[in-house]
């Protein structure tokens, strides 16, 4: 139990750490359109995917994603949302808004509970509507401070928080959801190169290391993706939750120290405002969890004297 609780926080961490890093590749190609480059990361991701289940036996799972009332529906629109998030997250990168990014996925649990509330009812206590209280007074701050909204933050953590909506509805694992969403788009990623390619770019770049970048999209958005679906199976959801925060402070440490993006006094007071929020919501999530695992040992003991 131990080691499977030590392999589920090391693929967590690898998983987090992928993505928290993944800027630095994404800067290195900054020369490729931000379309261009999405479009790359959906045929190269369907290509590794397809490999890895081929492999495992286990393509006709994708066929199944698609079966049941709305299914299709359900997958068309997860793929439009990491779409809208896959790009704006590349152009924020190529553009200098890492900062920016960093902030909206740390905004991102807070949005997850709040569509929780609006769309399944879930009940949220005082001190997590007070982490969502702190988290919109941390977007004003900035949006008075900055004269300008945040808005890729924001829709940044929107488009997520829809995506995983979506997701939950599917009856299929993380691993295999995925290649169905890029198998959907992998079409309009191919027309998308098609045009800018008789408009003269070069859409496989220009030297080899270009190439070699581009083909890494698949294997750079694939393998987090397995190492997540590995840790979900060995580690509760408080533990998952906690550790996802790798991702956005190893994004916010690149925009700063990396790549030397503008940290002002508003930056400064609008995400102390965000680490307090989730500080609190981290604590509340973990004394939950204490609480239920208490419940369910209690009721296992009163069962088993029964």
């Amino acid at each position: 139990m131990a080691n499977g609780l030590t392999q589920g926080v090391a693929a967590m961490v690898a998983a987090c750490s992928i993505w928290g890093l993944s800027p630095m590749y994404y800067k290195l190609l900054s020369h490729i359109p931000a379309i261009d480059l999405l479009s790359h990361r959906m045929i190269w991701s369907l290509v590794f995917f397809g490999l890895v289940l081929g492999l495992q036996g286990r393509l006709r799972e994708v066929a199944h994603s698609f079966s049941g009332p709305s299914a299709f529906g359900r997958v068309a629109l997860a793929s439009l949302m990491i779409a809208s998030n896959w790009t704006l997250f590349i152009w924020s990168v190529q553009t200098g808004h890492t900062t920016q990014s960093s902030l909206g996925y740390y905004i991102y649990p807070l949005v997850a509970v709040v569509i929780g509330r609006l769309v399944f009812g879930e009940r949220l206590h005082k001190i997590q509507w007070a982490c969502v209280g702190l988290a919109a007074i941390a977007v004003c701050v900035l949006t008075f401070g900055l004269g300008t909204a945040p808005w890729i933050a924001v829709v940044l953590a929107l488009t997520f928080g829809f995506y995983g909506l979506f997701k939950k509805q599917l009856n299929v694992g993380p691993v295999v959801s995925v290649t169905a969403e890029v198998l959907l788009l992998a079409p309009f990623a191919v027309v998308i190169l098609l045009q800018s390619y008789h408009k003269g770019v070069p859409v496989f770049g220009e030297d080899v290391q270009t190439l070699t970048l581009l083909v890494l999209a698949g294997p750079i958005t694939a393998v987090p993706l397995i190492l997540f679906s590995f840790a979900a199976r060995r580690l509760a959801m408080t533990t998952l939750g906690l550790l996802q925060y790798i991702n956005p402070t190893l994004q916010f440490a690149c925009a700063v120290f990396v790549f030397s993006e503008p940290f002002g006094a508003w930056h400064l007071i609008a995400f102390v405002l965000i680490w307090c929020a989730l500080g609190l919501y981290s604590l509340t999530a973990l004394r939950q969890d204490k609480l239920r695992r208490k419940a369910d040992r209690a009721a296992s003991l009163s069962g088993t004297t029964l």
